[in-house]
């Protein structure tokens, strides 16, 4: 007969001592150690399951693509100083974010609020937020906005083939016929004057000379009257009052002045300028041709160095070999420089009366002055052959 176990009996000191190594005892010591590790790790998912579960709803709520299976591109445009606020709103607008908000905090967290460049962009409904705030900080679009340059010198005809190539229009006829007649800048000051003042008919352009040399930024869709009114506004804002007053000292019109500048700057060379402009201030007051050159260059759309008896000959009111006193018109948009220079000549070669002036090396664009038509005479003689051997190794 199988003899029943006393479990109320008492523990002598081995079978304690087999309790606990073996026992009841043993497996309570495991639970104490195992159980604050377990329920930590219950807690740790229990919080990554929460966090999982608020992340993938933000995701699907606010930074997911629109429409993942959408590969059309959208075309959008930041234009030059839209707000952050103005580009999230946009977006959202064209449904290609979820969210305007959350694009604009990201944005600013990321600092990237700042970065958004201006431009035309196709973006596609399957791109994530990070993607296309990525792309619209990059500068990937198409620009909106360009800089041109007119550089001193220039004349109007440069001006338009260079926006031309650079496609700001593909026709620059309109921007050559606002130049020609002043049509739609009238309210110009400068302009209403010279319309008022000159033989319209004997301009090839009435503008020629306003165009202010400077660099500016224009919209690549600009229209030709707006870049043409850009640049007459600088041109107002370079000619000064004192400028004026000036003119009026030496009893000339701001258009005379500007004719006058435009010699002088396709005459010389910065140090010159001064100079220059006391040769042709002296030949004014006496009376004399001013024989430029650059007059008939602006003619025959021929730089020579050395002229032809054909170009001294040519039929032009802007050929100062024929007549008397300043050209028809400026001969190019001269550099503030140049005007100064045509209301301040040298004082010192006013007084000692220079009346000449040559090129020395065309290469390097030293002039050399005279007195006298004697001593011009020999300079010239000096200083020809270098003309001619320049002409000879550019095929003229």
């Amino acid at each position: 007969m199988r003899q029943r176990r006393d479990y109320n009996k008492e523990y002598d000191h081995e079978t304690l001592r087999d309790e606990r190594r073996y026992g009841f005892y043993w497996y309570s010591g495991l639970w104490r150690i195992l159980r604050p590790m377990l329920v930590f790790a219950g807690a740790l998912l229990i919080v990554f399951g929460l966090v999982a579960g608020a992340w993938q709803s933000i995701e699907d709520n606010f930074l997911s693509p629109v429409n993942p299976a959408d590969e059309t591109e959208i075309a959008f445009s930041v234009e030059n100083g839209n707000s952050l606020t103005r580009v999230a709103n946009n977006l959202k607008k064209q449904e290609l974010i979820k969210n305007s908000t959350v694009f604009k905090y990201y944005c600013d967290f990321a600092g990237l609020g700042q970065k958004i460049q201006a431009g035309d962009y196709l973006i596609k409904r399957s791109m994530d937020m990070f993607e296309i705030a990525d792309l619209l900080t990059t500068g990937d679009g198409q620009p909106i906005t360009t800089d041109i340059t007119i550089i001193p010198g220039t004349t109007i005809e440069t001006i338009a083939a260079d926006l031309k190539n650079k496609g700001i229009f593909k026709d620059e006829s309109e921007f050559l016929n606002i130049c020609r007649t002043g049509e739609g800048v009238q309210d110009y000051y400068f302009i209403a004057d010279a319309l008022k003042t000159v033989d319209t008919s004997s301009r090839k352009y009435l503008l020629e000379g306003y165009l202010a040399p400077n660099t500016y930024e224009i919209y690549t869709d600009a229209t030709p009257i707006s870049i043409i009114k850009k640049l007459l506004s600088q041109t107002d804002k370079v000619f000064s009052s004192d400028w004026q007053s000036r003119a009026q000292e030496l009893e000339m019109t701001m258009d005379q002045v500007i004719t006058l500048a435009s010699m002088i700057e396709k005459e010389a060379k910065k140090a010159d300028f001064a100079k220059v402009s006391a040769v042709f201030h002296n030949r004014l007051k006496d009376g004399m041709k001013l024989q430029s050159d650059p007059t008939i260059h602006y003619v025959t759309g021929e730089r020579r160095m050395s002229l032809r008896s054909s170009d001294l000959a040519v039929e032009s009111p802007y050929n100062t070999y024929r007549v008397t006193g300043l050209p028809a018109g400026p001969i190019c948009n001269p550099s503030p420089e140049a005007i100064n220079a045509a209301l301040y000549p040298d004082e010192s070669y006013v007084a000692e009366k220079y009346l000449y002036f040559c090129s020395t090396d065309p290469s390097t664009g030293t002039l050399h002055f005279s007195r006298t038509l004697e001593e011009h005479e020999r300079a010239v003689e000096i200083y020809a052959p270098l003309w001619q051997a320049y002409d000879a190794e550019r095929g003229l």
